[in-house]
């Protein structure tokens, strides 16, 4: 199965129940999925949130419903590429850190939230545990979203996946790894897993995500190896183009979860 980031899943579904599209249950099974139940920690100098400060994604999502907010935004900044950074400077660290966050933004001048996941994984890759705290960090006044439309990220998507997949077949890790064969099938032929989206996301949003979601997995199986018998410039010139290809996927799947923010037709 193909999967998004945990703030893509928070944005997306967080969104569906502030506007009434999705049931708070579902919500927070989606984005919690097989972690240890998310906490949430709200940080000094983040704006009070209505009556007492909620300690799980349950009461996160209730109290911003209680606020008031409006459709939820994803940002995936990484070092090189830190578009859409909420700021202030301390919670772009944060942010530039797990490489992801979700903005809220309540009406009036209560000021905004950036929900930033501090992930701590545990167990084996057989058994594969996280424990998830959301800090809830004051975040900076809105700034215009940079992140491209959905059209054009399903654009650039179809260049990008041609490069990943390239990269990936000129590797041929799945002659010298045991485990490359299964993992390259169920990232060429898996889906999105079911409660990855809420009820309602529009098609072409959908279909971005999926193709995103899947370059960003060749992008981590291509990532594992130099492969056999490449030249120093040529892992390069890969891994340049790996990460150049990651960042086209990360923006699609920005614009397409942020779709909300205005009309998209399928």
């Amino acid at each position: 199965m193909l999967d998004l980031p945990r703030s893509a899943r928070l944005a997306a579904w967080g969104t569906g129940v502030l506007t009434g599209a999705a049931g708070l249950d579902a919500a927070v099974a989606a984005v919690v999925r097989d972690d240890e139940p998310h906490a949430v920690r709200w940080a000094d100098g983040a704006p009070a949130a209505p009556g007492a400060d909620p300690a799980d994604v349950r009461g996160l999502l209730a109290a911003l419903r209680a606020a008031g907010c409006g459709p939820l935004l994803l940002a995936l900044p990484v070092p090189g590429d830190p578009r859409d950074l909420p700021g202030p400077a301390a919670v772009n660290v944060a942010a530039l850190e797990a490489g992801e966050c979700v903005v809220a933004e309540p009406p009036g001048a209560v000021g905004r939230w950036a929900l930033v996941p501090e992930v701590t994984e545990f167990g084996s890759v057989w058994e594969p545990g996280a424990m998830v705290t959301w800090a809830v960090l004051g975040a900076a006044p809105r700034r215009a979203p940079s992140s491209s439309s959905v059209a054009d990220s399903e654009r650039e998507l179809r260049l990008a996946l041609a490069t990943a997949t390239q990269a990936l077949a000129n590797l041929d890790v799945a002659r010298w790894r045991e485990d490359a064969a299964d993992r390259i099938a169920a990232v060429r032929d898996g889906g999105l897993a079911r409660d990855a989206l809420p009820p309602g996301t529009a098609p072409r949003a959908a279909r971005v995500l999926q193709t995103a979601a899947r370059v960003l997995a060749i992008v981590e199986l291509a990532s594992e190896d130099d492969g056999a018998a490449v030249t120093g410039f040529e892992a390069t010139s890969r891994a340049r183009a790996l990460r150049e290809v990651a960042q086209v996927a990360r923006r699609a799947v920005v614009a397409a979860v942020n779709a909300h923010a205005e009309p998209v037709r399928p």
